[in-house]
């Protein structure tokens, strides 16, 4: 489906079928791919047909990516047509394993937000914020809907502004504060007589569509290329022409840290990396009918993997693996000035 093709004519049903297909095609991106198939079962009304896919993904002998976000997203699903009992199971096991990727978080509480469960979407919102945001000085672009989900029930709960809701207000870009997005007497502005009021809420939607609108902007990270060493060394011995960019792995690996960081000291939001493999480089390169000697190619490969939903978040959540594959924690690998080389 086109990015701009507007949802009221979208064949969901078809545009399912036509990503289940696909995913036969490219079993390396089927995750990425069932996941989107997934989504249009549910807006086409088959929610069974969903959690078919999300079973499938969950059975798979391959191993998933992202496990906890397909576990959230087949509970949400299962809520929405009456498995309540199976879903609740699911998302206590999920804020139980405590994952580290914000994704699953803000799917199981705004799962419970939906269904009227305030105080438990809370405690789960604080949950994810707490294990993924504690000791962090700038939250990454991936929290930011942490932070303002739990800014949302906490208002509608009528609980008083603690430091996250600071940070969340800060985070906030919008010219309508969070504070009167949130506020729960917005829905009798909408059935007022009054011009002033209605006009106020009409104010409120335009920011808040205007921050959905920046979202969907970038509904994939600016993603910086990596290659682990064996692959470099292949991807080198067979297109010589691509030493230039890389004269060495370690200045490769150094590049990386030092454009990202660049990337973040500008204002760039919501970055990635994206790992590439020789064979997959080869395919993206004849499929754009192309020498993969021609180094104008690495960053369309690079934005081609992350549309695919390849790319993994930088920098790491507070105390994970870096992202070059050393083992080390990104604190003690490129993290600080003196990074390990990696793999």
């Amino acid at each position: 489906m086109r990015p701009d093709t507007p949802a009221e004519n979208v064949d969901h049903t078809a545009e399912a079928a036509r990503l289940e297909r696909t995913a036969g095609l490219y079993p390396e991106d089927a995750e990425a791919l069932l996941l989107q198939a997934a989504a249009h079962r549910e807006l086409s009304g088959d929610r069974a047909g969903a959690t078919a896919l999300y079973d499938r993904l969950l059975s798979s002998a391959e191993s998933l990516d992202t496990p906890h976000l397909v576990r959230a997203l087949k509970a949400s699903n299962l809520w929405e047509y009456g498995h309540e009992a199976e879903a609740r199971a699911i998302i206590d096991g999920i804020r139980a394993s405590a994952p580290r990727d914000p994704a699953p978080w803000v799917i199981v509480a705004e799962a419970l937000e939906t269904h009227d469960e305030l105080e438990q979407a809370e405690k789960t919102f604080t949950e994810g914020v707490r294990l993924l945001l504690t000791d962090v000085a700038e939250p990454p672009y991936a929290t930011h809907p942490l932070l303002f989900g739990r800014h949302r029930v906490r208002r509608m709960l009528g609980a008083a502004h603690d430091d996250w809701d600071v940070t969340a207000d800060a985070l906030h870009s919008s010219p309508v504060s969070l504070d009167e997005l949130h506020d729960p007497k917005r829905v009798w502005s909408l059935g007022s007589d009054n011009p002033a009021e209605l006009a106020a809420e009409i104010s409120r939607l335009r920011a808040e569509l205007g921050t959905y609108r920046e979202a969907l902007s970038r509904p994939f990270p600016v993603a910086v290329l990596h290659w682990p060493t064996t692959e470099l060394t292949e991807l080198l011995a067979a297109y010589p022409a691509l030493a230039a960019e890389y004269p060495s792995h370690e200045e490769h690996l150094t590049v990386i840290e030092a454009s990202l960081r660049e990337l973040a000291a500008s204002g760039t939001p919501n970055l990635g990396i994206v790992t590439g493999t020789v064979p997959s480089y080869e395919a993206f390169a004849a499929s754009e009918s192309t020498s993969p000697s021609d180094p104008n190619l690495l960053p369309q490969y690079a934005t081609t993997l992350a549309a695919r939903g390849r790319a993994v978040a930088w920098p790491p959540q507070r105390g994970a693996a870096c992202w070059c594959g050393s083992g080390v924690a990104y604190g003690g690998c490129h993290g600080t000035s003196e990074p390990h080389t990696g793999i």
